[in-house]
């Protein structure tokens, strides 16, 4: 089992950047496809960049595909999402998220067994 924490969100000006990160303890964050999410009031949990378990293959929406860019550290046990060219419609709560499967199979928020608490994002025009 694996307990996942993010930080890194805020308030930022629409254009500007931020690095969400996703600190995990209890079990190597290498051993699961790691995912981003967002969800914003009213809308489905979306997922937005995922890199897989035991490599570096990665995955983006087309909505961040570009401006997103997922990454770990084995090191530090730690996934991090860096986003920039933020744009009001990024605003949302972010959630990190573990699967125990392949990337291939870790598209939807149910394929994803672990969760942190969320982050508030904020973009503002």
């Amino acid at each position: 089992q694996v307990q996942l924490t993010e930080s890194g969100g805020g308030l930022v000006q629409a254009g500007g950047s931020l690095r969400l990160s996703c600190a995990a303890s209890g079990r190597a964050v290498s051993s699961y496809a790691m995912g981003w999410f967002r969800q914003a009031p009213g809308k489905d949990r979306v997922l937005l960049a995922a890199i897989s378990r035991y490599n570096f293959n990665t995955y983006y929406a087309d909505s961040v595909k570009g401006r997103f860019t997922i990454s770990r550290d084995n090191t530090k046990n730690t996934v991090y999402l860096q986003m920039s060219s933020l744009k009001p419609e990024d605003t949302a709560v972010y959630y990190c998220a573990a699967a125990d499967r392949g990337l291939g199979s870790a598209k939807t928020a149910d394929n994803y067994d672990y969760w942190g608490q969320g982050t508030q994002v904020t973009v503002s025009s």
